[in-house]
């Protein structure tokens, strides 16, 4: 899920992405930033525009997202992630509490921002100990930090309850109104637990699994629940819950197996493949060991990075959204790709006006 505030300081030549190490830097224009859900703007969900790059020529090509069954092969897996999105949100006067995810002693990390006019900034006035006066009589406990800006917190009652009665999606400062939870979920989302949506999933209609299933593409599932994004600068990802499925790993396996490609649909199933794919290490994990190199039924609390350096072991393909400048989703996309095919897709992207963050464009890397 894409977080930034803003637009994207300029970093080298105009418009045109450079490396930067293992990420990429460039100028992303405020035009660029999707402000609306694609509906508002007369399209449906799978009418987003879909740029593909492939990694074994370099080629660049541009579709509508509807094209996808097209553009994959009978045998090819699509692993979506079936997490749903939390009202995560809860706005008192001046501040605003989002919850981003549940811990395993039971407590919340929680992020305090302060209201603005138009959207939300950090709030760093808090202390260990205080306790916050929620709408709907409730009050949250700031046990203490977990992160520079994330707080572990207890709620006086149960937490889905109670965002489902007082919370609102978390929105930022590009897009300029509320919209409703539904514009935040996606086809596949069942199982509540993100604080902000997989929004790699979001262009994914009924018609188009349709389409995808009688094409001889197979679906499969993992969860992962996100947490909140980072707006204000660029932090590795945090642990976050996960759990890949027997029946998933099987799939998945059978699948590169039998010479079809896994293509995970969004950063967060990467994340929670590359972790089941990883070999078996002592700890409260859940599951048996696959086959070498293969994935694994597998649950918990991932902390994995993926960079170039680790690399991919799991993943043959990728469907996301467009990354900000140097965010670890970009190291990831190139680990998969490579930095140079990366940076010749983010070109075209800027050059041919492609929207950025959840309400905005696609990018399927081959």
């Amino acid at each position: 899920m894409t977080g930034p505030g803003g637009p994207a300081e300029v970093i080298g030549g105009p418009g045109r992405p450079r490396a930067s190490g293992d990420s990429l830097t460039f100028a992303l224009a405020a035009p660029l930033e999707a402000r609306e859900p694609p509906e508002a703007r007369g399209l449906r969900r799978d009418e987003v525009r879909l740029l593909v790059s492939r990694r074994d020529t370099g080629e660049v090509t541009h579709h509508v997202f509807a094209d996808l069954p097209s553009l994959l092969a009978p045998g090819d897996l699509l692993v979506v992630n079936d997490s749903a999105t939390l009202p995560a949100a809860v706005r008192l006067d001046r501040l605003a509490v989002h919850f981003s995810g549940r811990l395993a002693s039971g407590d919340w990390l929680v992020e305090l921002r302060r209201r603005t006019a138009t959207a939300t900034e950090p709030y760093l006035g808090a202390a260990p100990g205080e306790w916050l006066p929620l709408p709907g009589g409730a009050t949250l406990r700031l046990v203490g930090r977990e992160t520079a800006r994330l707080w572990r917190a207890r709620l006086d009652r149960d937490v889905l309850s109670y965002l489902a009665a007082h919370g609102v999606p978390i929105r930022y400062g590009y897009v300029r109104r509320d919209w409703p939870l539904a514009d935040y979920q996606t086809v596949f989302g069942v199982e509540p637990g993100s604080a902000e949506m997989p929004s790699a999933g979001r262009p994914f209609t009924p018609e188009l699994v349709t389409a995808l299933v009688s094409r001889g593409i197979g679906v499969a599932p993992i969860t992962l629940h996100t947490g909140v994004a980072s707006p204000e600068k660029d932090e590795p990802p945090y642990p976050e819950w996960f759990s890949v499925s027997a029946r998933t790993a099987l799939l998945a396996n059978l699948t590169r197996a039998h010479g079809g490609r896994v293509i995970a649909v969004g950063t967060t199933v990467v994340r929670a493949l590359e972790t089941a794919a990883r070999p078996p290490v002592a700890g409260p994990r859940h599951g048996e060991a696959g086959p070498d190199g293969g994935v694994r039924a597998l649950s918990g609390w991932t902390s994995h990075v993926v960079t170039p350096a680790g690399g991919v072991r799991a993943v043959d393909g990728l469907i996301t959204g467009l990354h900000e400048p140097r965010s670890s989703h970009l190291m990831m996309l190139s680990a998969i790709t490579g930095t140079g095919v990366l940076a010749e897709a983010y070109e075209e992207a800027l050059r041919e006006g492609y929207l950025w963050h959840e309400f905005g464009d696609s990018h399927l890397i081959l």
